[in-house]
């Protein structure tokens, strides 16, 4: 059994019972109606007039009202009317009942309250059997739905909440990872165990890039992102994010260019993070040795671009899903596919925007946000 098994195949005893409401002033026509609709899935709610059918409402969850038309003081439209003014009700599905001949402009009016449905009396028993058992289903399958999402809900954060626990507690045997690989290689200085060391140096920082992106998806999913905004040069990150990833890449040209002025007032851990990310994805996907471009343009007074360009070809179908999670299968040397999507992420909490585009250059990812954004 897994969570994907729907609900709507347990058995009716298993289900939510169903309450109809019927508003009808004759006393006998509610028995009688009672008699009819009396099934174990279904409780019967009756009120003999239109307040007393609102004072059952305002107490109980109904799958299908009947009314009558015809009553005094209150008649069956006014309190249809009434029933469609109120968050709610207004959802509640609506049969009229009425003793008066088929007039078409009064049939109207009761299509116009909001009715599913509009019956004659004598009503034929084998009709509104038929029309209660169908709304009776609806509601019953809506309730199931409802319960399976909030199940579901709840195994999703129940699931997040583990991936952030888990990935924090790797951080520490991770770190102890990298710093055994950093002291082999001082103390072995060349050979095949320094070699030795020095892969399991790259798949622990590998994995440790991993592990952040895991943290970062965890966090925006469960809305606990918190910007820390100061005023910072845009240009002055971009150099030192790129002298980073150039020593990491070694066989890999980066040039970065600035223009106009940079400064602004933004995060600079999620923005170090957006260029980390982008250069990266550059990195893994670049074609030949043409150098990656960062540029960061300040000539706007409002805005302030960022964009990075890489020799290669983004494929169509992949440029209006570039940005979701998990966009790819899992490829060891490659990452978990999170990187793009928590660029994203971390320029909307900005203010800003991200498109990637096929230019004459190759890709380019472009990011535009406020110089000023805002908490």
């Amino acid at each position: 059994m897994t969570l994907s098994m729907t609900l709507l195949d347990e058995p009716a005893a298993t289900r939510e019972l169903a309450n109809v409401l019927i508003v009808d002033d004759v006393p006998q026509n509610l028995v009688a109606m009672e008699a009819l609709l009396a099934r174990d899935d279904i409780r019967i709610l009756k009120a003999a007039s239109g307040p007393e059918a609102l004072e059952l409402l305002l107490v109980h969850d109904v799958a299908l009202a009947l009314l009558d038309v015809q009553m005094p003081d209150m008649d069956g439209f006014v309190l249809a009317e009434l029933m469609r003014g109120s968050q709610r009700t207004r959802d509640v599905p609506i049969i009229f009942l009425t003793a008066s001949p088929n007039d078409p402009a009064r049939s109207f009016k009761g299509y116009e309250t909001g009715a599913v449905d509009f019956l004659h009396k004598p009503i034929d028993p084998r009709i509104i059997l038929g029309k209660v058992d169908v709304f009776v289903q609806l509601y019953q399958q809506r309730q199931q739905l409802k319960a399976q999402n909030a199940r579901l809900e709840r195994a999703l954060q129940l699931n997040e909440a583990m991936i952030a626990v888990l990935t924090h507690d790797l951080r520490t045997p991770l770190s102890a990872i990298t710093l055994c690989a950093d002291r082999i290689m001082v103390e072995v200085g060349d050979g095949p165990l320094a070699r030795t060391a020095h892969h399991v140096e790259t798949s622990a920082r590998r994995m440790a890039r991993m592990i952040d992106q895991l943290l970062d998806f965890s966090r925006i999913r469960s809305g606990v992102v918190r910007l820390e905004l100061a005023n910072h040069d845009l240009g002055a990150l971009a150099e030192t994010v790129a002298e980073e990833t150039r020593q990491a890449n070694p066989t890999r040209a980066i040039e970065v260019t600035t223009r106009g002025d940079t400064l602004g007032y933004f995060d600079s851990t999620r923005m170090a993070q957006v260029l980390s990310n982008l250069l990266g994805n550059a990195v893994q996907y670049a074609l030949g040795s043409t150098p990656i471009v960062l540029s960061v343009d300040g000539s706007d007074t409002a805005t302030v671009q960022l964009s990075v360009r890489n020799a290669g070809v983004l494929p169509a179908n992949l440029v209006q899903r570039i940005f979701e999670p998990f966009k790819g299968s899992f490829h060891q040397s490659r990452g978990l596919g999170l990187g793009l999507y928590i660029v994203d992420q971390f320029v909307r909490a900005h203010g800003g925007s991200v498109v990637a585009q096929n230019v004459e250059e190759g890709v380019e990812f472009k990011v535009t946000v406020p110089r000023h954004a805002v908490r």
